[in-house]
């Protein structure tokens, strides 16, 4: 093995080992420019704390098996935490398993608004596009 693959090893290893103990960190979960905006627009006008974090969560249920639900919440412990486009996200460790690699964004069209989660993970969704399955 060269050693640049030993030094990218090693830099995984301590980002996954980082992402396990609750660590911030940019990449594995990630929230568009304009979804950001969108999350800020929403914590202005329901008069939200800065120090709630935007909870990313899957939970079962839906037409696919799954759901995603985005709620704002205190971080809690064991929780991982990331920042992208400076908004502040928290997701525990069972749903961090399926939203590995997910971009949320914000969509607005003829057929309404909403966040749209772009999750490499899923291996499939049904028409209401809110729930998805692994």
């Amino acid at each position: 093995m060269s050693e640049t693959s030993t030094e990218t090893s090693t830099e995984t290893n301590s980002a996954l080992a980082d992402a396990s103990a609750g660590m911030t960190m940019a990449g594995p979960l990630n929230m568009t420019a304009n979804a950001a905006e969108k999350v800020v627009e929403i914590r202005q006008a329901e008069d939200i704390e800065d120090s709630y974090a935007l909870r990313v969560k899957v939970i079962g249920g839906g037409c696919a098996g799954f759901q995603y639900d985005l709620f704002f919440d205190e971080q809690a412990e064991g929780d991982n935490v990331f920042e992208s486009n400076n908004v502040k996200l928290v997701c525990d460790q069972m749903s961090f398993m399926y939203l590995m690699g997910t971009t949320i964004d914000y969509v607005e069209g003829l057929q309404g608004a909403g966040f749209k989660f772009e999750n490499p993970n899923t291996t499939g969704s049904c028409g209401c596009g809110s729930s998805f399955s692994v």
